[in-house]
């Protein structure tokens, strides 16, 4: 503003020489400028209410808008920001080939107390003793009366029903925390693969959720990254069939009154694992806890099919014929003696039944010689005989998807020496997995490739390094389907009328902690090859310590017990994998059995 002068001297000079009083022109000009003053003092005040006002505006509209949300919310309790809110729960499905739910997650609650904050611990401690009949009253109380305490678990999950009982107790100091936890709606099924799961990072209201076994804890990270955005781990198996699996499995062990049993169903020219089951089982949504002594392999949660490592016996007669058959050191009709015992050193080598002189190298494989496949590793020779084996894969760990692959490591002789050249070529002194034993089987199955196991779907076949021959492979095949279909084959009992099924027995004594044979308690083998005309899949079978009484005798050979088990288990899922029964082509690869 213009500051005017309060005696302007023009004015004084003038009102002087007028007789007027100078004073009154000072009065008049302090007023005015008092007037002025007034003015803009009253617009600064009127600017900045207007200003607040509009502020508060704002700040109502806020509010309301922020009111007005949460009037149109679902209600939820609200969450501190602690260190658990940080925690990433989401974990994804597992889904089988299908697409089927085999692992997701389930909202859930947890129960924890505030002491400080209950009224009456004693009642409470009863009550939940009640609800969870494995909870204890007193130590219940003893945690709830601890003046040091102001937090305590109570239980990490809840059902429905729980919550709503504890829920019914009305006691202020039982406190829930959402959160989220894992759950197989199969219950055991396929449990050995699965594995389980448990808690990590906890907090109130979240925690982490991670893998402890099978193939939740292979693939922890892979569930957890959030960069897949929850899209499912499809795994090759197939329900259904894993469903039959192990029902059929479980009647045949009961049946043969066996202590375990295993069996792996694999695709041959993809490597896919359809049905891998151990028994006994257990179920990953209550995971017990593993064993502390005693055998591990009598805990349910050993899986017999990966981990558990034995002598197949003459499972493995079939790999030394057709290495023979593919250096050419002999051909399918060339005759083997056989006359016994076969001696190096103070050991014997003996067959099961005296077969006479000589064998064929086919009736070696149909009969089951010992002797005669010995002959065979002599002519093989050691060095060969190691390599072939190596390169079936029978000398390192499976890499199979699950973390107890690691554990099923090959048990090799300590010196290979001559006797275990001959010993290993029908199964025994090397102790492998059944998984180890499809994969080698698959081989023959597919036409002479090595294929990898796995447990994800795969698209179109895998085929690895050629191993053997398509002649070779055709050839072995042949042998097989004759060790089931001729009247002299060890699993005669194995034939399924439509599937062509070919295969080998093996019976193998088991050996006590101090690697002595027991002698009278076996683990007996079925191998087998479906359809053999077009062979596609294979099916490997275990029985521990089984026995039956039949044909007025206790038995305990593969062919007694685990073929026909296998042969059961064939005529159900072989529909399942979509095979029709055809009739068998008259003739494989130009073998037949000649008269001796």
């Amino acid at each position: 503003m213009t500051r005017t002068p309060l005696r302007p001297l023009a004015r004084i000079l003038e009102a002087r020489v007028k007789g007027e009083n100078p004073d009154a022109i000072e009065r008049e000009n302090i007023r005015l400028r008092h007037e002025e003053m007034r003015d803009l003092m009253r617009s600064r005040a009127e600017s900045r209410l207007l200003v607040l006002a509009v502020m508060f505006a704002c700040a109502f509209l806020v509010v309301g808008a922020r009111m007005g949300l949460l009037a149109a919310s679902e209600p939820a309790e609200p969450r501190a920001q602690s260190s658990g809110a940080s925690i990433i729960a989401q974990r994804a499905d597992i889904v089988d080939r299908k697409g089927r739910i085999l692992a997701t997650n389930m909202e859930t609650h947890s129960l924890y107390a505030h002491p400080h904050q209950m009224i009456e611990p004693e009642r409470a401690a009863r009550a939940l003793a009640e609800i969870f009949p494995e909870m204890k009253e007193e130590d219940l109380l003893r945690r709830f009366t601890d003046e040091k305490r102001k937090f305590v678990w109570v239980r990490k999950k809840l059902s429905p029903e729980q919550k709503q009982a504890v829920h019914d107790i009305g006691e202020p100091g039982l406190l829930f925390g959402p959160r989220e936890m894992r759950l197989y709606p199969n219950g055991a099924l396929a449990a050995h693969i699965l594995g389980g799961t448990s808690f990590g990072r906890e907090g109130v209201h979240s925690a982490e959720v991670i893998g402890t076994a099978g193939i939740e804890k292979y693939f922890d990270a892979l569930l957890r990254d959030p960069a897949r955005e929850g899209a499912p781990l499809e795994l090759s198996l197939d329900l259904t069939i894993q469903s039959a699996v192990e029902q059929v499995l479980q009647g045949g062990k009961t049946i043969m009154n066996a202590k375990g049993a295993a069996a792996v169903l694999m695709d041959a020219h993809t490597g896919e694992v359809i049905s891998l089951a151990s028994l006994p089982d257990f179920d990953p949504n209550d995971r017990p806890r593993p064993a502390v002594e005693g055998d591990p392999s009598d805990s349910p949660l050993f899986n017999r099919a990966v981990q558990g490592v034995y002598e197949l016996g003459s499972t493995f007669k079939i790999f030394t014929s057709a290495q023979a058959l593919e250096l050419g050191l002999v051909n399918p009709n060339t005759m083997i003696d056989i006359r016994g015992p076969l001696k190096w050193g103070k050991h014997r080598i003996r067959d099961f039944s005296n077969y006479g002189k000589e064998l064929s190298t086919t009736k070696v494989i149909v009969k089951s010689s010992n002797i005669g496949t010995a002959r065979l590793a002599q002519m093989i020779g050691t060095e060969r005989q190691k390599s072939f084996l190596d390169q079936l894969g029978m000398f390192d760990i499976t890499p199979l998807e699950i973390i107890e692959a690691r554990g099923g490591k090959p048990l090799l002789p300590p010196r290979w020496s001559e006797l275990s050249t001959m010993t290993v070529s029908y199964g025994h002194g090397i102790s492998t997995s059944p998984l180890h034993l499809a994969s080698g089987y698959a081989a023959i199955a597919n036409g002479g490739h090595l294929v990898q196991p796995t447990l994800l779907r795969q698209n179109g076949p895998q085929l690895g390094e050629r191993i053997i021959s398509e002649r070779t492979a055709a050839q072995s095949r042949a042998m097989l389907r004759l060790v089931v279909s001729h009247p002299d084959g060890t699993a005669n009992f194995g034939d399924v009328p439509g599937y062509a099924v070919a295969g080998k027995t093996g019976t193998a004594d088991k050996t006590n902690a101090r690697g002595q044979y027991y002698k009278d308690k076996n683990i007996t083998t079925f191998a087998s090859v479906f359809p053999v005309h077009d062979p596609k899949y294979v099916l490997i079978l275990v029985l521990d310590e089984p026995k039956i009484f039949a044909a007025g005798e206790e038995r305990r050979t593969a062919g007694w017990t685990v073929v026909p088990v296998a042969a059961e288990l064939i005529t159900r899922i072989a529909p399942l994998l979509g095979l029709r029964p055809t009739v068998e082509p008259k003739s494989l690869a130009g073998i037949s059995l000649v008269k001796d």
